[in-house]
Parts: structure tokens; C-alpha cells; sequence
């Protein structure tokens, strides 16, 4: 990353001090950032690798890959979401907002060139009474669930970059 601070762009509403939940997690990865950024953007083929991700559609047509401003719906925790990318600056930065029952997030990850690949960062912030409720009845599932996107991603990246 040139100039850029290493450090999530957080807006005010979902600064994690604001927030009643909030979870990171990081990983090195064997790969370069833009295989990262290659599998981690093509949201539609998340379900066939991160098993807590289902339904994905991009709103707007037959677009597969997430891009500034694109809304999308999944569902994850069991949960419906609807899906805005905030912030896209390929192979660096994404941030999108979903909001559900009971849910209103912020997920963002970084990506930072590393000599032996790059390190990966997501965090991810929430407020609404089913993540209270979720995070009280299993604190570290949320934890959990992104490492092991972390650890697939990582895997996915190692084989190169997905098939047009």
C-alpha cells in the first residue's frame, strides 16, 4: 500500500469504539495481492469455497464481481443480508455495509504486498439486537467463521487466479 494508512477507513457510525460488536482477523498469505483481490471481488463464487456464505446475487444483471457501489443479497449466521460496496480500491481495499434483521454491518478487508505474498486484514463491526443476541449466545463464532474465509481465501489464492 502506498501512502495510504495500513488501518480500516471506518465511517464514524461504525468506528469500532461505537460499536457493541466488533471482530478482526488477519492472515499471512502465501500469495500476491492480486490473486487475493481476484477471489475475494468475484462474491457469486463465494458459496463454492467459504461454506458460510449462500445466495449470492449482484444486483444489475449477470455481474459476478463486486464493484464500487454494487449492491448485493447473501445470506450468512443464517441470515438474509442486502449488500453495498463502500469502498473499492483493487488490489487493496473493500468495504461494503449489509444490513438484515436484526443487523446493521460494516465488513472491510485490507490487502498489503508483503515479499513472501501479503497479509490480509478484516474486520468487520456491527450493530441490531440479532447480532447482540448472536454474539451473546457464541462470542467467537463470528471469530471463528472469518478465519476459516481468511484460511480459503488463502487456499483459493495459492492455485492462482479463478478462471474467467
Amino acid at each position: 500500500m502506498t501512502g495510504e494508512a495500513r488501518v480500516i477507513t471506518w465511517p464514524e457510525r461504525f468506528r469500532p469504539d461505537r460499536t457493541p460488536i466488533h471482530v478482526r482477523n488477519e492472515l499471512a498469505v502465501p500469495a500476491p495481492p492480486e490473486a487475493v483481490w481476484a477471489w475475494l471481488v468475484r462474491a457469486a463464487d463465494w458459496p463454492s469455497w467459504y461454506p458460510n456464505s449462500h445466495d449470492v446475487r449482484i444486483e444489475g444483471g449477470e455481474q459476478t464481481v463486486l464493484s464500487q457501489g454494487c449492491r448485493f443479497t447473501w445470506r450468512t449466521f443464517g441470515v438474509s443480508l442486502r449488500s453495498r460496496v463502500e469502498e473499492f480500491a483493487a488490489p487493496e481495499r473493500i468495504a461494503w455495509t449489509a444490513v438484515g434483521l436484526g443487523v446493521d454491518v460494516y465488513h472491510a478487508w485490507l490487502i498489503e504486498g508483503r515479499p513472501s505474498g501479503c497479509w490480509v486484514l478484516t474486520e468487520e463491526t456491527q450493530y441490531g439486537w440479532a447480532a447482540r443476541l448472536g454474539h451473546l449466545a457464541m462470542s467467537s463464532r463470528m471469530h471463528r467463521w472469518h478465519q476459516i474465509w481468511l484460511e480459503r481465501l488463502s487456499e483459493m489464492a495459492t492455485t492462482g487466479l479463478p478462471p474467467e
